[in-house]
């Protein structure tokens, strides 16, 4: 071992041994478990919600996913920017949680009540406008969330334990969406919506708003940043696009994201018409599945420590895609759809507990070259290149089921329909998680030089931050 070496390890040890409170990791694993729950919901029960309970044709619905892609593509990398260059005595990301937390439960509680009329256009309409307005203000949250572990934390050491808060937070947040619209959307398959239903969204918009306003008070922030001159828009844009890292990890999070989306919209088909479940047992495969994903982050937490953030994350890519197939072959019954699931959930937990540190290892290596730290920005920009995957995702679920003969009319489905579901919710989905192993593979940052210049950039932070404390000192004098 090198001269060189020993000495990058002795700083990794020293200059990047950071400790944040418990009550900011809370903090952060609270937000991401709100906000979890409002946009898994909205996002994934929506397309059902409006297809079978009020009966808007599945060419509505797929052309309003299509009109709502035109605004992410404007609205995302908009207000990344607009929150990187935020100056407040509450700091660039606190106001947007605080204040937006109310917004964003009202709008979630208004998702499910159609104010403009129940004939087809007049549900396609209210379709559009409610995903247009929920989508902003989950945007507006969603982009800070994102990014705070690139804004907590610098090591992947430190990232990878805050992202276990993040994961087990957001994996319960996403047992809860998955749950409790299939107990209580499923079972009946006809247009009746089950008061309970309607009664437990108000009660979870109220309570995921008041947790996100609460959390605000504890996260951390680098105050240091609001003294930076920012970078224009285009030249933001300019910079961010040279990010190699940044277009490799876009290309791996757009392929896995068209993949989720389909399992969180696919599965209420899939439970409904394929394993034809109600009750407790049309949540029991899902249990068991988040309860894979809950046990094994400590265990993937473990591994990015001994094998690095980039390796954990294409092996948990990789036994993802296997689950799927797995479940496309043998998930037809009950039973065997449990081993499947089982299987999915453990390559999921490692998915959920790298893909956003992978995320933040982009931004600062931008900010190695630009000397600006910009969370957002980049939140923004990944959010336009990856959000039109939710839209794309839908079209492509909703359009392999209409070529297999799906009726939503009908109580049940013929055996080619049948097969069109399991073809979106399973088969394709684990051909998207493949290439999105493959993507990753070159990943840049990994490795003993990228070590080095994390080091490097813990000492730019702790100059930032006296520079930041003298500005103040000064001001104080005046």
């Amino acid at each position: 071992m090198s001269d060189r070496t020993i000495q990058s390890q002795k700083e990794s040890n020293g200059l990047l041994q950071e400790k944040l409170p418990l009550k900011s990791k809370l903090s952060f694993g609270g937000a991401t478990f709100a906000n979890t729950i409002m946009s898994q919901i909205a996002f994934a029960a929506i397309t059902f919600y409006y297809n079978v309970k009020f009966g808007l044709s599945e060419s509505f619905i797929a052309i309003a996913w299509i009109i709502f892609a035109a605004w992410n593509a404007f609205n995302d990398p908009l207000f990344g920017f607009i929150e990187d260059k935020t100056k407040s005595k509450y700091g660039r990301r606190i106001p947007y949680l605080r204040f937006g937390a109310p917004i964003y439960g009202f709008l979630f509680i208004l998702v499910w009540y159609p104010l403009i009329g129940r004939d087809q256009m007049g549900l396609f309409i209210n379709l559009v406008i409610i995903l247009f307005a929920f989508d902003t203000i989950y945007t507006i949250i969603g982009l800070i969330t994102y990014s705070l572990p690139a804004e907590m934390t610098v090591s992947s050491k430190s990232r990878a334990n805050l992202m276990i808060f993040g994961s087990i937070f957001s994996t319960i947040g996403f047992l809860v969406s998955f749950t409790l619209p299939v107990l209580l959307l499923t079972g009946d398959k006809s247009t009746y919506i089950d008061p309970l239903f309607l009664i437990t969204m108000i009660i979870l918009g109220i309570i995921s708003a008041l947790i996100i306003f609460v959390s605000s008070f504890y996260i951390k922030e680098n105050k240091y940043t609001q003294i930076e001159e920012t970078l224009g828009i285009f030249e933001g844009l300019k910079e961010t696009l040279r990010n190699k890292s940044f277009i490799v990890f876009e290309i791996h999070n757009f392929l896995f994201l068209l993949a989720q989306t389909i399992l969180v919209t696919a599965v209420f088909y899939y439970i409904t018409f394929i394993l034809q479940l109600q009750g407790f047992s049309s949540i029991l495969p899902l249990l068991l599945f988040f309860l894979m994903v809950l046990f094994f982050t400590p265990v993937y937490g473990k591994l990015v420590a001994i094998f690095g953030l980039k390796k954990t994350n294409i092996t948990s890519l990789l036994i993802t895609s296997i689950g799927f197939i797995v479940l496309f072959i043998i998930g037809w019954t009950f039973i065997t759809a449990i081993i499947a699931l089982i299987l999915t959930g453990i390559g999921m937990s490692g998915i959920f507990l790298t893909s956003q540190a992978l995320f933040a290892e982009t931004i600062d290596y931008d900010e190695i070259k630009t000397g600006k730290r910009r969370e957002t920005t980049y939140a923004g920009i990944n959010a336009l290149i990856t959000k039109p995957a939710i839209s794309i995702a839908n079209f492509i679920f909703l359009a392999v089921i209409i070529i297999f003969g799906f009726q939503r009319a009908s109580n049940t489905q013929s055996a080619t329909a049948q097969l069109g579901i399991m073809v979106g919710f399973a088969l394709i989905p684990a051909i998207f998680i493949l290439f999105s192993a493959l993507a990753i593979k070159f990943f840049p940052l990994d490795g003993v030089a990228w070590n080095e210049q994390k080091s490097n950039l813990k000492k730019i932070h702790r100059e930032k931050e006296d520079a930041y404390l003298k500005q103040i000192q000064e001001q104080e004098r005046k």
